[in-house]
């Protein structure tokens, strides 16, 4: 083992290794849901709880008071090989109750049945009131040095490894929603550094659609679900919502945002991440620089198509967070960049005429470019979704030494609400405690009891000046590493409920972003729009739109007014004239294929040779193979078994980045419209209808297609012309990979695509 890799994932390979084999997991696929294979009968000989899986771990175990305890990850799960109550007595029954008689009333001395069931009516905690729908992962960060002239943050040093946890989210659906939703999404990182727990709570867009946290409970409750009818969920696309953005101009910016493809994220893995807000970094000198925050991902920025995002949120509404934690257990650990755009810290708090306190507006990297200060890599899944996904608490002012707020209204009002809030949902102010929240530094607060207190503090006085406990803890100086607030000027003024005269220009800067995209994109747009005001039931929320959208840009109101089937309006003002910045825009570049999902079609009749060639080239290129058939089980049986990953039944376009044909499979004996509507007239037909349908919506979607050994006659059929861009046919195997692998690193074979604008 190479000595540059992290502990944590150290630890995740020799439980691969112990539990697996070397191999990883079978055939190459994630997804298996246990550490080892069932057996077919209920197994009756006691054993100790089986190991997580080798993609999982735990949060690290220190104590309630930060406090190193060397023991494992699994010091805090489950033990022994026998039921127990929650106080470690063993049981002989947990399917009867406690009965006076087998058919006689339930006594109320069934301490068991009243331990279990009370548990049970407990076991759920408050939602989140926005950023319910999540998924997380564990890692480690590992600082570039780069920093080191601007903050003395220690976790920002030459590599100093730093373990974080991540939580993605989207905003505005419940628990139970669908990931692929056009919505923000949250990029919330836990760094648990030496000097106190940093969080970093951004999202994946840079600006948001208020100015000043006052507002809100505003913009949320215009972007939930309607209260009387509790509908539509996880959406925007309702007239609350466009009611409050198109009378609240301010939000225009963030709107578009959310119209374009970055509102319908690919992968979690394959998102932009921002800190929004400016913050003051603070070095070693005292000197303050103030600087934006970027998370950059390896594998790039990549979006789905609107269409493909319906099917899925139908299909597999966990999209999201099944690449997530399959791509980590296929060991694509995704990683992204933390980088900094930095700005003087002028009494102007301005750059380049750009407010840096306004949160709805952004810098353009052509102006100030993102500087690279660390890397992070995801390398483990949550072996709990409760305890660490759903109870993991952020707060933007956890921060150490060296980082630094600044007077950003927006931001501002975060450092009061987030603490308000966990307080709710997770039962009083002890939830720093909660082992995901534990800081890895020590902890001496003088904080006592409340609800879940799980310290056992000692001494006897906790306050300060004391002389009963020698005077401990004591105040740190800035010399031991205290957290100093930067003392900066506060300007004396009258009191007001005001704004700075900077934030008045609600404009310029979506024109900015509509300028800097390619055709495609704009066409996106103009797309979302058309439907989120389409769907809106007051016509006059559908003509204040329309102002909106002609202040931003002539064509693109024009385009969104016919089809709403609406005049479009003249701009009451003039528009802005800026310069595009290109770094906005998601297309013209060329990505790894890392993680990325290749479907291949195949029956007993196709080229398997090729078949098994593929899988191992994906394999070893670092991709994911799902062979799909007519029917489970394997192919070839009596020579060397083909897993089947996918069945015509159960494999749809959505899931996969490819997808390949191993020749012309015919259609299953379950193609029949009784049993799936997809499968059409019936089996016997030429190609299934569900492969068909698969191949055309990859075709729709602008997806790379393959075929050899006949599976041309398939992409024919399913009305694809094979001489269009990204229909790869003929040859062998592994020509048909080499080529689509190349159209991959573009992640969409945009050429497919005609454009309007």
């Amino acid at each position: 083992m190479s000595d540059d890799k992290n502990p944590l994932q150290s630890m995740v390979e020799k439980a691969a290794d112990a539990v697996l084999g070397s191999d990883g997991p079978q055939d190459g696929v994630p997804g298996a849901p246990s550490s080892a294979a069932p057996s077919l009968e209920e197994p009756t000989e006691p054993r100790e709880p089986l190991p997580p899986k080798p993609d999982q771990t735990g949060p690290e175990t220190v104590s309630p008071t930060g406090q190193p305890t060397g023991a494992g990850p699994g010091r805090n799960a489950q033990s022994g090989a026998y039921l127990t109550t929650a106080q470690g007595a063993r049981l002989y029954d947990t399917d009867h109750s406690l009965k006076a008689g087998p058919r006689g009333p339930v006594l109320l001395q069934d301490h068991h049945l009243r331990e279990k069931i009370t548990h049970f009516d407990h076991e759920r905690i408050p939602e989140r009131v926005v950023h319910a729908r999540g998924a997380a992962a564990h890692g480690v960060f590992r600082g570039y040095g780069a920093a080191a002239k601007i903050s003395k943050a220690a976790f920002l040093a030459k590599d100093v490894e730093t373990p974080v946890f991540v939580r993605f989210s989207t905003v505005l659906g419940s628990r139970g929603s669908a990931d692929t939703v056009r919505d923000t999404r949250g990029f919330a990182t836990k760094f648990y550094t030496e000097e106190g727990v940093f969080d970093l709570v951004g999202n994946n867009i840079p600006v948001f659609f208020i100015q000043d946290a006052i507002k809100f409970p505003d913009i949320i409750h215009a972007g939930k679900p309607h209260p009387d009818r509790e509908i539509p969920q996880a959406q925007s696309a309702h007239d609350t919502f466009w009611d409050f953005v198109t009378l609240h101009s301010e939000a225009t910016h963030h709107t578009l945002w959310n119209m374009s493809d970055r509102g319908i994220p690919r992968s979690y893995r394959m998102m932009e991440g921002f800190g929004v807000h400016t913050f003051r970094l603070v070095d070693t000198e005292g000197a303050a620089t103030l600087v934006k925050f970027h998370w950059k991902p390896k594998l790039g920025i990549h979006s789905q198509v609107w269409e493909e995002a319906q099917i899925t949120s139908g299909v597999d509404p966990d999209f999201h967070r099944r690449d997530l934690a399959d791509a980590i257990e296929a060991g694509a650990f995704p990683q992204w960049e933390l980088g900094v755009q930095t700005f003087p810290d002028n009494p102007e708090q301005m750059f380049r005429g750009i407010d840096l306190l306004d949160p709805t507006k952004i810098v353009p990297e052509e102006l100030a470019p993102v500087q690279p200060i660390g890397l992070m890599t995801l390398n483990a899944n949550p072996s709990n979704f409760f305890a660490e996904t759903e109870q993991v608490a952020f707060h933007v002012g956890n921060m150490v030494p060296g980082i630094d707020v600044t007077n950003d209204p927006l931001l501002q009002g975060r450092l009061f609400s987030y603490v308000d809030t966990q307080l709710t949902r997770l039962g009083g102010p002890n939830f720093p405690q909660l082992p995901i929240n534990r800081t890895h530094a020590p902890v001496n607060d003088m904080l006592r009891d409340g609800m879940h207190q799980t310290a056992v503090h000692r001494g006897v006085a906790p306050y300060r000046p004391n002389s009963l406990d020698g005077g401990c803890p004591f105040q740190a100086g800035a010399d031991t590493g205290a957290f100093v607030e930067v003392p900066t000027e506060v300007v004396a003024s009258r009191k007001v409920r005001e704004a700075a005269e900077s934030f008045d220009d609600h404009f310029s800067q979506p024109r900015l972003f509509w300028l800097s995209m390619t055709p495609v994109e704009r066409d996106h747009i103009i797309a979302a729009y058309t439907f989120e005001l389409g769907k809106c039931y007051e016509q006059t929320v559908k003509e204040r739109g329309l102002k909106v959208l002609a202040r931003i840009d002539g064509e693109l109101c024009a385009q969104v007014a016919a089809g709403l089937g609406l005049p479009a309006p003249e701009a009451d003002g003039a528009l802005a004239d800026p310069d595009p910045s290109p770094a906005l825009s998601q297309l013209g570049q060329v990505w790894p294929v890392d993680g990325r999902v290749i479907g291949i079609v195949a029956d007993k009749d196709a080229d398997l040779a090729g078949v098994r060639t593929v899988c191992a080239a994906v394999r070893q290129g670092g991709m994911v193979p799902l062979v799909i058939a007519p029917a489970g089980g394997v192919l070839d049986p009596d020579g060397d078994p083909i897993t089947v990953q996918r069945t015509f039944a159960t494999a749809r376009s959505v899931e996969f980045d490819a997808v390949l044909l191993a020749g012309a499979p015919g259609s299953g004996d379950d193609a029949v419209g009784s049993r799936d509507a997809k499968a059409g007239g019936g089996p016997g037909s030429a190609a299934d209808p569900r492969v068909l349908l698969l191949v055309n919506e990859a075709y729709r979607h602008g997806k790379a297609i393959g075929a050899w050994n006949d599976g041309e006659q398939v992409v024919t059929a399913a009305g694809c012309a094979v001489s269009t861009p990204g229909v790869v046919a003929g040859g062998d195997a592994t020509q048909v990979l080499e080529e689509i692998t190349t159209l991959l690193g573009s992640h969409r074979v945009w050429e497919r695509f005609p454009t309007t604008v």
